[in-house]
C-alpha cells in the first residue's frame, strides 16, 4: 500500500480569512471553498493542500505541528509576513536562526534563514 500525502488540515475561527492569508503568504491559490472548508495549493494540480475547517473554539496551546519556510531573505520576509498581519512570539526558542511568527488566528510558523550552499 502506498499513500500520497494529500493535505494538512487548519483549525480555524475564520476559514476563509485564513485561507485568503495564507494563500497571499505562499503564493498559493484557492483551489475549493465550501462553507465547511477552504483549501489552497500551489497549483490547483498539485498536492498537498492546505485545508481550513471551522471551528468554535480559539487556539490555545501552542502547535504539536508547524510549518517551517525558508524564503530567499527571512528579514524581508519576515517584515512582509508582520505587515501582513503575523506577529512575532516566543515559544521558548531562545536564540535561534529561525524566527517564531504567529498567524492572524495564533498558529505559530518558522521562517528559517537563507539555505546555505
Amino acid at each position: 500500500m502506498t499513500n500520497v500525502w494529500e493535505s494538512l488540515t487548519v483549525d480555524a475561527r475564520d476559514p476563509a480569512r485564513l485561507a485568503r492569508w495564507w494563500a497571499e503568504a505562499l503564493g498559493y491559490q484557492i483551489v475549493a471553498e465550501r462553507a465547511d472548508e477552504v483549501e489552497i495549493r500551489s497549483a490547483a494540480d498539485r498536492l498537498p493542500g492546505l485545508v481550513f475547517v471551522p471551528v468554535t473554539a480559539a487556539k490555545a496551546d501552542k502547535n504539536r505541528l508547524h510549518l517551517d519556510l525558508r524564503p530567499d531573505n527571512q528579514e524581508a520576509e519576515v517584515e512582509r509576513l508582520v505587515d501582513m498581519g503575523a506577529r512575532h512570539v516566543d515559544v521558548g526558542q531562545g536564540e535561534a536562526e529561525w524566527v517564531v511568527l504567529a498567524d492572524p488566528e495564533g498558529n505559530e510558523f518558522c521562517v528559517l534563514r537563507e539555505r546555505e550552499e
